[in-house]
């Protein structure tokens, strides 16, 4: 392995020794009125290349590769502007912008892009790609300006700076990909978040089984956009939101383009990644393959994984723009169970569990579809076909994690259980944006329809064998329970901005109809008897206001109250993996979210998102623990959410208009802080805090960059949360329940880029000063128990493009 290693690392090195042709490019952006505009962001499109003006307007940038360019000016709270340009060799391109542009300009910008500030934390625009995000909390992560562990997909290092939100770090304990959730929503497997991948779902099913098994290598994407739970209008009704996940893009200046990216690190780890894009006339490509082992920092945790994704568009005219896209997953975990409270005091590395394992081979095809009726409409097409898998084998949760996995008197392993999950779905959603004018009001109407239908094949508890490897042989015919799901949804929205100078005002309105059905037997609570099939049908109607106004070029006033609704579906009656009772009179949970907060950018040195949140719901879902220990889903009552999120990132230097950021760096620093109080307003619990909700979460980064190094230190912190309504603190044999204490964890990462080579150096430690916890108390598998988080380990990468 370090020999392999070694040779990739010479080959990166000494494989591109021609010198680039580069040049550079330079202007100045004024206003209407000709007044310098500070703190605008120009970027040289498709490109890692951007910066900012100062305050008489003027920026440059260096060190570009010869060629034709699309350059990009973004400024908070407006549209882009394009203007395109040639860059020659050692020569200086001067490029002016003037805002009085932005009428003419917008004509030919075929993209409006998010807003990202410098150091890659900002928002979307008002629309983006057929969505309407007008008064709408939003968030934008640009992955290649963080220092972070991508290459480990560390949640906590990479999507750090997204206030309030909370992990379930669980990848090395059992489960495919860590979780998230925000604002006291349960983050395992981010069930309560809808997740998407470039503008399309990517779960198997968004009501009846919405857990992420696939989620791509955060190596291999550009940027990560947030909406809060205001999203349920147009995106569907979770309480949750919306993550989504955008894939690196084809490079619009070159035929061919390969990176190469390898990363070692602690307990084998070993992440090797390959892409080759590139643009042909009217063709774009783009593809990467990723392949992930880790030996593990627990005994039975090792991991083997292939990521890959490819992608094609076709740009058939100016207005009309075609694209497939496959995704692909294949893996194979090794699971070491879970531990009591007691094991993980006295030693959180140990293991009790040999034989479990889990794949979950996913497959994702999509076609889009763009076209540009006219300047002011959009019509936007995906359509998705998702066939993909969950198979566990293990030996299941009898006697708890207190019980090791040994041998039998007889001399032989007692057998295992084997679980199958099989999907099969289909989601198309077409959506169109439109702005037009009534009398002297400027509108945007954004208006579509989502069809899904789905079906899961749910075999579980068959007699496994007796073995310790991947094994999915079962005794004929021993499955206790086999049931077949089906969901049908179609849900048209419709929502429109009215803009009266610098106020935006935008109702909306989503009709949601959903059909359950359920047949075959199992061998729990009868729910379905069988052979008979039964069905259930939803009529949803929500609605939603929200209202923005911008108090500045620069920030922006935002606020928005939207209803949200999560169906009880069959699925939820006979959940997978999950060892308690579920409450066969389950009812569905109804309320909505509610925000009000203040972005935007001050000069140069500060950018800030500012947020006071309400949620409201009504017959919360939750889980009790009974007088027997044994958990027990249901109707817990009802519940609030409220509290604040804050993120303010200062760029100390630049607060100095005389500063030489040449030769003294870049020294910024930021705070993400949320304040959460989820509580039980009704029924038995009243007053207890929600599941896996912690009250305080605070994330503070270091940040310094000097020329082509750079280095950020991370400490993050969050407070005490329970794992049941009960909020029970005794300790239970099972550790399925109990506290999930406070922690304190700090992370370091930097980098070392070398762009006459397209070289960049990576490294850091995880974990630095090994703090000992967990934020995972699981029911049944990979536990049962408390799964630990991962101790301390480092990381050292290079990556190269050619």
């Amino acid at each position: 392995m370090i020999k392999r290693q070694l040779i990739i690392i010479f080959l990166f090195m000494f494989g591109g020794t021609v010198v680039a042709q580069t040049g550079t490019l330079k202007g100045k952006v004024t206003d209407s009125a000709g007044t310098p505009v500070e703190a605008a962001v120009v970027q040289i499109e498709n490109t890692k290349l951007l910066t900012s003006t100062d305050g008489k307007g003027n920026y440059k940038i260096e060190n570009i590769p010869v060629g034709n360019y699309s350059v990009l000016v973004e400024i908070v709270g407006s549209n882009t502007i394009e203007q395109k340009t040639e860059i020659k060799d050692k020569q200086t391109t001067v490029l002016n912008f003037n805002l009085l542009q932005t009428v003419v300009e917008l004509k030919k910008v075929e993209v409006v892009r998010p807003f990202v500030s410098g150091q890659g934390m900002g928002h979307m625009p008002e629309t983006y790609q057929g969505v309407d995000y007008s008064g709408l909390k939003t968030e934008v992560l640009v992955l290649d300006s963080l220092n972070a562990n991508k290459a480990q997909d560390n949640f906590r290092e990479t999507l750090g700076r997204l206030p309030g939100s909370n992990y379930s770090e669980t990848e090395g304990g059992g489960f495919p990909s860590n979780g998230i959730a925000f604002r006291g929503l349960i983050p395992t497997q981010s069930t309560e978040i809808q997740t998407r991948q470039n503008g399309y779902n990517i779960s198997a099913d968004v009501y009846g089984y919405p857990e992420s098994y696939y989620l791509p290598p955060l190596i291999a994407v550009s940027e990560i956009q947030v909406i809060r739970g205001e999203a349920s209008l147009q995106y569907g009704p979770q309480f949750g939101g919306v993550i989504d996940y955008q894939i690196k893009d084809a490079p619009l200046d070159k035929p061919l383009e390969i990176c190469l990216d390898e990363t070692g690190g602690s307990y084998d780890f070993n992440n090797s990644v390959v892409s080759i894009g590139g643009t042909y006339k009217k063709w774009h490509y783009y593809s990467f393959a990723d392949y992930k082992y880790t030996g593990g920092w627990r005994p039975n945790s090792n991991i083997n994984q292939i990521s890959a994704f490819a992608k094609v568009e076709y740009d058939a005219s100016d207005k009309f723009k075609i694209g497939l896209e496959y995704t692909l997953l294949r893996n194979l975990i090794h699971m070491p169970g879970g531990l009591t409270d007691a094991e993980f005091d006295q030693n959180p590395d140990q293991s009790f569990r040999s034989r479990n394992w889990l794949s979950t081979p996913w497959n994702i095809l999509t076609l889009t579809a763009d076209y540009k009726i006219s300047d002011k409409t959009e019509l936007v097409l995906k359509s998705t076909g998702n066939m993909s898998a969950r198979y566990l084998v293990w030996k299941g949760e009898e006697g708890g994690p207190q019980q090791a996995d040994s041998i039998t008197p007889s001399g032989t392993y007692a057998s295992r259980s084997v679980d199958k999950e099989n999907f099969l779905s289909t989601t198309n959603e077409f959506r169109i944006l439109t702005n037009y004018k009534v009398g002297p009001i400027n509108s945007t109407l954004a208006a579509g329809i989502r069809y899904f239908q789905g079906e899961m094949w749910q075999e579980q508890e068959g007699a496994g064998t007796t073995g310790n490897n991947y094994d999915l042989t079962i005794v004929p015919r021993s499955w206790q329970d086999s049931l077949y799901f089906t969901t049908t949804n179609v849900a048209p929205f419709i929502e429109n901005t009215f803009h009266f100078g610098k106020l935006s005002l935008t109702p909306g309105f989503r009709y949601e109809y959903i059909q359950s059905t359920a047949s075959g037997f199992t061998s729990g609570e009868n729910l379905i008897q069988d052979t008979t099939q039964i069905s259930r049908t939803w009529y949803i109607p929500l609605a939603g206001f929200a209202a923005q106004y911008k108090t500045s070029d620069f920030t922006t006033l935002y606020g928005n109250i939207v209803q949200a609704y999560e169906p009880t579906t069959y699925e939820n009656l006979a959940p997978v993996g999950f060892v308690g009772t579920v409450d066969q009179n389950l009812q569905d949970v109804s309320g909505y979210n509610s925000d009000l907060g203040w972005r935007g950018k001050i000069g140069k040195y500060l950018n800030f998102d500012l947020d006071a949140f309400y949620m409201v719901f009504d017959d919360e879902i939750g889980y009790i623990t009974q007088p027997n220990n044994q958990l027990y889903e249901t109707n817990v009552g009802n519940s609030i959410h409220k509290g604040i999120e804050t993120y303010v990132e200062v760029h100390v230097f630049k607060i100095f208009p005389d500063a030489n950021a040449n030769k003294i760096g870049d020294f910024s620093f930021f705070n993400s802080y949320a304040y959460d109080d989820s509580r039980y307003v009704s029924g038995p619990y009243q007053g207890n805090y929600e599941e896996m909700a912690p009250a305080n979460i605070e994330r503070i980064g270091i940040n310094y960059a000097y020329k082509k190094i750079s280095t950020t230190l991370l400490y993050s912190y969050s407070s005490i949360s329970y794992s049941d309504a009960n909020n029970t603190t005794t300790i239970n044999p099972s550790a399925e329940t109990g506290v999930i204490p406070a922690y304190h964890v700090v992370d370091w990462s930097s980098s070392y880029r070398m762009k006459k080579h397209d070289l960049t150096f990576t490294f850091g430690i995880s974990n630095l000063l090994n703090a000992k916890y967990f934020n995972f108390r699981a029911i049944e598998y990979p536990g049962p128990g408390i799964i630990p988080a991962p101790s301390t380990n480092f990381y050292v990468g290079l990556s190269a493009t050619f």
